[in-house]
């Protein structure tokens, strides 16, 4: 579903700030990866590649069969902040992709009242973003995120301004998401226990530019619990991306040892 291959990336300057240096990475229809790695190492860059908010022009990125070259709504965004509309309800907010898509009032509310109860927020739909809570505020957001049915879904962080308590809600309730949709996600976090909750494999960047240095393989099943949640710290897994986030990052024969015992 998303290809991204020999990536590298530069904002424009005097001198140019290099964010990226040859990324190559795959992800597989319905599979949630997880990105981590330290400020400054590209990853909400990388993000924004995929998302057609930024043009590669090093490497090629393709999602599906079409090489991404400007957003597309057949992939969602769900930024670190929920970016809602101050002046529309919960239930307009989710809507307004489908309004800007020509859908009907009536189909259009139908569809965003769906997509509320599926996020776990329906009793809310009529009150404005000041009235809510950081977290309900961004479950309207990925309820919006979702309301063209994206193939792909892009998460930056979503739940980084979140409580710890509340973080770790957040996670049942994004694996929950996924098992129903099998929406093809990648996630950006700086958190060990949540990608490893969260996915199918992580991929750490380190570095600036960054680059690829690790890619951890997660086997634990599925449904995942909170009990598997307080188990992430103190598994292979964990153990190898920490090493992978050293400061100088992980040779190539360490990365292939880390992918083998994770």
């Amino acid at each position: 579903m998303i290809a991204v291959q020999h990536v590298s990336f530069a904002y424009p300057g005097d001198p140019a700030r290099p964010a990226l240096d040859d990324v190559s990475f795959d992800v597989e229809p319905g599979e949630l990866v997880a990105v981590i790695g330290a400020n400054g190492t590209g990853k909400t860059t990388l993000l924004k590649l995929v998302a057609g908010l930024l043009d590669s022009r090093q490497g090629q990125v393709t999602v599906g069969d079409r090489t991404v070259r400007a957003p597309d709504l057949g992939v969602g965004f769900v930024f670190q902040e929920p970016r809602l509309l101050p002046w529309r309800s919960a239930l307009e907010n989710v809507a307004l992709p489908l309004e800007l898509g020509g859908w009907s009032r009536t189909a259009r509310e139908a569809r965003a009242r769906d997509l509320l109860h599926l996020v776990g927020a329906e009793e809310v739909d009529q009150l404005r973003p000041h009235q809510l809570s950081g977290g309900t505020r961004q479950r309207v957001a990925i309820a919006r995120a979702l309301a063209l049915e994206p193939g792909v879904l892009l998460l930056d962080e979503p739940f980084s301004a979140l409580d710890a308590l509340t973080r770790e809600r957040f996670n049942v309730m994004l694996q929950s998401l996924w098992r129903k949709t099998r929406t093809t996600i990648l996630l950006v976090t700086h958190s060990i226990p949540e990608a490893i909750f969260l996915a199918h494999r992580v991929l750490v960047l380190a570095g600036r530019p960054g680059r690829i240095v690790a890619r951890i393989p997660i086997s634990l099943p599925r449904p995942r619990t909170l009990t598997d949640l307080d188990a992430t710290l103190v598994t292979n897994a964990a153990a190898a991306i920490r090493a992978a986030l050293e400061p100088e990052g992980i040779s190539g024969s360490e990365a292939s040892s880390a992918e083998e015992v994770a």
